[in-house]
């Protein structure tokens, strides 16, 4: 087992408030005092820890940034010829308008495109062009949408709003107070929730993931949409997670209703830093009365890493291999559950799947299996998030080794067994909450 990367982790946590950049990658989000925490090599779908140990990674793939697997050849030879010709200069690298027009070839609805390198930042473009377009400040929400001081100043109305959003009673500790009543959540499939906020509120922009747990019932999107442009409020898709794992493109595609704005991240550089904001002219032109700028924006690693992903994925359809493989795991979850007298709750759209066990020793369990997996060589949790790499009988010996663990989980639920007797650690910290 892995000594070094906790090694690590224990200087991190003195050096780096938090001990990771990431809250999602925290070693306490998987196995506290024994995940090994940091990687020296990434290919394929497999990673090695500091020691040198093989894992099979079956759980979160870079955070889902990775569809086309980790060190993707075409990808990083296309990087590292940019690397070689230089990644910076006081001129700008032309593969951002290469970029920007095959992204106007996949959003058809859309004009222009600004670029960011992370979801968080995506995220602030985003609304600062809609309020400015829209010419208010009031937002309505759906979904997470990153870090900055407009969407965590929710938690400064009435209540902790974002307890259903992200993290509950997560701290505003730093975002000015006077943003209260900025920021309305309202929750997906909800549109009398929504239109309650709106009629109620001043509201210039909506925000909200198409989906991420389940899809729109009873028309939803199209009820949105109507409303927005109805009220003349600006839509914003915030596609930064689920776009190009269903469609080429947004997930938007799959119920024919288009927003004013769509955000990408993610997938679309497989690992490489860059997010898309792309829009309706009309929309996209009030960037010029703000002020929206930054260096690394520039760099030129990231849009010629996203040209070659989105080529890459085209030319073998991603978006199909990654739902049909999710769709395998979904299916072996729930017939090992069936199989060993367990009951689970499986949800997110096949490329992105999770389960949890409905039971009070949840987290228990979900602790216990990333221990067990670990010590098999896998990387694994309650959750997977698929890749190209995810072949047949990788799967296939992901839940050979789950099906002992589950038999043991099957035993403590009887109660033969107590689960915190067979924790070599503390339990592992709650995750992420969504609205949908």
């Amino acid at each position: 087992m892995d000594k070094t990367g906790q090694e690590l982790y224990k200087k991190a946590k003195t050096l780096i408030p938090g001990g990771t950049m990431l809250l999602s990658k925290r070693p306490e989000m998987f196995l506290p005092d024994h995940w090994p925490s940091y990687f020296s090599k990434a290919k394929g779908c497999k990673v090695w820890d500091l020691d040198g140990n093989e894992y099979l990674d079956m759980s979160i793939m870079g955070i889902g940034t990775n569809t086309l697997g980790y060190g993707n050849d075409e990808v990083d030879a296309s990087v590292l010829e940019t690397v070689k010709k230089g990644n910076m200069s006081t001129f700008n690298c032309p593969e951002e308008v290469y970029l920007a027009e095959k992204l106007m070839e996949l959003n058809p609805w859309a004009d222009m495109v600004r670029f960011a390198r992370s979801g968080g930042e995506a995220n602030a473009i985003a609304i600062r062009i809609g309020r400015a377009a829209a010419g208010k400040d009031k937002v309505a929400i759906c979904g997470y949408h990153g870090w900055h001081d407009w969407y965590l100043s929710a938690n400064h109305n009435e209540g902790d709003e974002l307890s259903n959003h992200l993290l509950a009673g997560l701290s505003p500790a730093g975002v000015p107070k006077n943003l209260k009543n900025t920021v309305y959540p309202f929750h997906y499939n909800n549109f009398e929730e929504l239109l309650s906020i709106v009629d109620n509120n001043d509201i210039g922009v909506i925000k909200m993931e198409v989906m991420r747990n389940f899809g729109p019932e009873d028309n939803f999107l199209q009820k949105v949409r109507d409303l927005a442009t109805k009220k003349n409020i600006v839509l914003i898709f915030d596609e930064c997670t689920s776009g190009f794992r269903e469609t080429y493109g947004g997930i938007y595609k799959k119920f024919g209703v288009e927003p004013d704005i769509a955000m990408y991240g993610k997938t679309i550089g497989n690992g490489y830093a860059l997010t898309a904001v792309v829009g309706r002219k009309a929309v996209m032109e009030a960037a010029q009365k703000t002020f929206i700028s930054s260096t690394f924006w520039t760099e030129r690693i990231g849009p010629t890493a996203a040209l070659k992903t989105l080529e890459v994925m085209n030319s073998i359809k991603s978006w199909d291999i990654i739902t049909e493989k999710g769709k395998k795991i979904q299916v072996g979850w729930k017939t090992l559950a069936n199989t060993h007298n367990l009951s689970i709750s499986v949800s997110g759209i096949p490329s992105l799947s999770t389960y949890s066990f409905k039971s009070t020793n949840a987290l228990e369990y979900k602790t216990f299996i990333t221990q067990e997996m670990l010590k098999k060589g896998f990387l694994a949790s309650t959750n997977f998030y698929a890749c190209i790499e995810h072949k047949d009988q990788y799967i296939e010996s992901y839940f050979n080794a789950l099906d002992s663990i589950y038999k043991v989980i099957s035993n403590c639920e009887k109660g033969n067994k107590n689960i915190h007797d067979l924790l070599d650690g503390p339990t592992c910290h709650s995750g992420f909450q969504r609205l949908n």
